[in-house]
């Protein structure tokens, strides 16, 4: 661990009212000390070398003054600095911080000046790689973090939040002590091997193993395959052949004219995406050029991306025309999508009788489907409902309850899964405890790797690298 004094800007570029230097380490003090000068100080206290009453200001107080700089004295601007002694800071470090008005300059101006009097530019999520490296939150509790800033719905946010009061790692602590508990009798086993039989008791062990390792495990994989899209959002695609009214559904969805709509085929051209919230899951709709034959090249380049856009979609939106027979490229287009999970919408219901019905590919599959007017908006809110039914399944999260692994804690959680149900069918057959030992202290350790006991070091840095510098 580096023991520098590092800073950064702490709050988003731009111009605003309010923007933060965060300054940590062992020299954050000093190097405040000779940049501070308190509205209440001498006037030439910095200018004469005179060092301020810094080491007397109480910790956790706000401190209004000024920032000088000592080698011309001149004033950068009027500022409140906050002093917080370690440990009881966000990196238990000593930590200042500079709250001044936001514009590139004046944060540009001081950091340059907090950089020249001794610290070192921060790098991305340092601090709060700092935080876990110094033992204030664990490898969990550092990642909400980064889901904390980026949520953008509020049921991502609250998954986020319980991430980081510690939801996942006391769940994974507790199954890893049980893990600790059959290891050390395991462990005693092979100590004294006349004894095997008193110390493990096959069904009693197995049970515990089941219940409260491999039942716990299994669940919070469950929560990542049916709640992941409330965390890291559901890319959803709007395909059909030219002219369904693909554009006209987007534009309603998101409530904003953002693609053209005409009656000439090919108007959409490349992908288009926007954000929106379903309720309450973050999604990634794209409006796609119309999958068709063309000898357009421009058109050609949108059709093939729009393939690629829809193998790594996790939902399709396939539109059809209640006013228009089917036709030849519907099943061309049904017949390229039919894998992935579906949504049949018929659109322009408005053109006919309320007691129509279309011909659709493959009616013996029970893909759902929605009738609606793009036009006019109606059957919206069907189709919403079915968009957030096939992303979370049945799956309800309650709200004491929020705890929705990343991907990276799923891998670990599947091979530590994986290595617990081993060592219980181990256990009732018999097998060499030695063998059963490895089992379960490989399955500890990959429970370690998802709060950071035990984690290899580039991990713990792609970690951190996709934090912002700041934070």
């Amino acid at each position: 661990m580096e023991c520098d004094t590092i800073a950064a800007i702490a709050t988003p570029s731009g111009s605003g009212g309010i923007g933060i230097i965060k300054i940590s380490g062992k020299d954050a003090f000093s190097i405040a000390a000779s940049i501070f000068q308190r509205s209440c100080d001498p006037p030439d206290a910095l200018q004469d070398r005179k060092p301020p009453l810094f080491s007397s200001l109480k910790t956790h107080r706000l401190y209004h003054g000024h920032i000088v700089n000592t080698g011309t004295g001149k004033v950068l601007d009027e500022v409140l600095v906050s002093k917080m002694k370690a440990p009881r800071t966000y990196t238990r470090e000593d930590v200042v911080e500079i709250n001044t008005h936001s514009g590139h300059v004046v944060l540009g101006s001081i950091l340059d000046l907090v950089l020249k009097s001794g610290a070192r530019l921060a790098e991305p999520g340092e601090f709060t790689k700092r935080a876990y490296l110094n033992g204030r939150i664990d490898l969990t509790q550092a990642e909400a973090v980064i889901d904390i800033i980026n949520s953008r719905t509020e049921k991502s946010l609250e998954i986020a939040t319980s991430q980081i009061k510690g939801g996942l790692k006391n769940t994974i602590e507790s199954v890893r002590s049980t893990l600790l508990d059959i290891l050390t009798e395991a462990e005693a086993a092979i100590d004294f091997p006349e004894d095997v039989g008193e110390i493990i008791h096959a069904e009693e062990v197995s049970e515990v193993l089941e219940k409260r390792v491999v039942d716990v495990l299994k669940k919070l994989v469950d929560q990542y395959e049916n709640a992941r899209y409330l965390r890291e959002g559901l890319k959803m695609v709007v395909i059909g052949r030219p002219n369904v009214g693909k554009s006209s559904l987007m534009n309603r969805l998101i409530q904003e004219d953002r693609v053209i709509v005409t009656p000439i085929p090919g108007t959409t051209r490349d992908l288009i995406e926007e954000t929106l919230n379903i309720h309450g899951i973050p999604v990634v709709i794209a409006d796609t050029a119309g999958l068709h034959d063309t000898d357009d090249p421009v058109e050609v380049i949108g059709i093939k991306k729009t393939q690629e856009y829809i193998n790594g979609s996790d939902l399709i939106l396939f539109m059809m025309d209640a006013s228009d027979p089917l036709t030849g490229e519907d099943i061309k287009i049904y017949e390229t999508v039919k894998h992935k999970r579906l949504i049949m919408v018929i659109n322009k219901i408005d053109l006919v009788e309320d007691d129509f019905e279309l011909a659709i590919p493959d009616p013996s599959e029970k893909i759902p489907r929605v009738n609606i007017s793009a036009l006019y908006g109606r059957g919206l809110s069907r189709l919403k409902d079915l968009i957030a039914k096939l992303a979370t399944g049945e799956y309800r999260l309650e709200v004491r309850n929020r705890i929705v692994p990343n991907l990276r804690h799923k891998i670990a959680l599947e091979k530590s899964l994986e290595l617990a149900v081993s060592a219980a069918k181990e256990i009732r057959n018999g097998t060499p405890v030695e063998l059963i030992a490895i089992d379960i202290q490989e399955s500890i350790d990959r429970l370690g790797e998802i709060i950071g006991i035990s984690v290899r070091e580039e991990v713990i840095n792609q970690i951190f690298s996709r934090f912002c510098i700041g934070k």
